[in-house]
């Protein structure tokens, strides 16, 4: 399939290199020209071909597939609106930005107007997920758009479910982040507590990661947190971006997220603390300045 590819960065560059394992043409976009060249360079010699776009018109020229991993509402506004008229006629784009429902909705009635699809597609897994071809995709709109590009989504995914239409892919992105942000401060407070009491932290993960306790965060981030190392993925930065589309949707439908909205004062103080690139684990660090 001829594919382009905006948004080359820590996500977006293996996502792309899994597409060219694949056997796909893709072309590269990126707002730093560099880092496209930087991929283009190290993937030269994958399955597929790697090309680079110097513009966004210029990459997606003609291309069945627009694939997007950029950074909000108005970098996915500006990138979709200037690709539409240079796309193939019933081309797809797939955003995996993690926006509002709103844009999503937005670009979708857009796509629509020019004969194209727009899917929202937000994943969970992190940058490893992302290395290892693990993402977890939930998706929004047109069923049957999904369904023609699919398999090159599942190049660099484990799963992919199609939740309803156009930002039902962004809801549900929204309800994966408060289930994260409360484990995540749990966790942060579990490992507080046990180094409080003058347990061995490494012996109270043994006891407790067996049972009912147990957890993703668990299992990749309490030896890392206990140890006061919070280099390991996605960072507070991009949590409270995230957090801030739940708290706005919450305003927006009516539901109670009190918890979320606590937790999102307590990655301020992360941010307060320095820790704007650490991961989202680093909520133990307030507990233990």
């Amino acid at each position: 399939m001829k594919i382009a590819f905006a948004g080359l960065g820590v996500m977006g560059a293996p996502m792309a290199r899994h597409l060219l394992n694949a056997g796909h043409e893709v072309t590269g976009y990126n707002r730093s020209p560099a880092k496209a060249v930087a991929w283009a360079e190290a993937n030269g010699g994958k399955a597929g071909q790697a090309r680079v776009g110097a513009t966004v018109a210029e990459a997606v020229k003609g291309v069945e597939l627009f694939v997007l991993c950029v950074g909000n509402d108005d970098d996915v506004r500006a990138v979709v609106t200037e690709a539409l008229p240079h796309l193939a006629e019933g081309a797809v784009v797939v955003d995996h930005t993690t926006t509002s429902a709103k844009v999503a909705r937005e670009m979708a009635e857009l796509a629509a107007g020019s004969g194209r699809f727009f899917i929202d597609a937000p994943v969970s897994g992190g940058q490893a997920g992302a290395e290892n071809g693990q993402l977890s995709v939930m998706a929004g709109g047109d069923a049957g758009a999904l369904a023609r590009v699919e398999s090159a989504v599942m190049a660099y995914s484990k799963a992919i479910q199609h939740m309803g239409p156009s930002g039902a892919g962004q809801l549900t992105k929204m309800v994966n982040q408060i289930a994260i942000a409360g484990v995540v401060q749990g966790l942060a407070e579990a490992i507080h507590f046990a180094k409080t009491a003058g347990l061995d932290t490494d012996a109270v993960y043994q006891a407790v990661s067996k049972g009912a306790a147990q957890s993703w965060q668990m299992d990749n981030r309490w030896k890392t947190a206990a140890e006061g190392k919070f280099d390991f993925g996605f960072a507070v930065d991009w949590m409270r971006k995230d957090l801030g589309l739940v708290l706005d949707e919450a305003r927006a439908n009516g539901a109670t997220v009190s918890l979320t909205a606590l937790v999102d004062q307590f990655y301020a103080d992360v941010q307060k603390l320095g820790g704007r690139r650490w991961d989202t684990s680093s909520l133990k660090a307030r507990l233990e300045p």
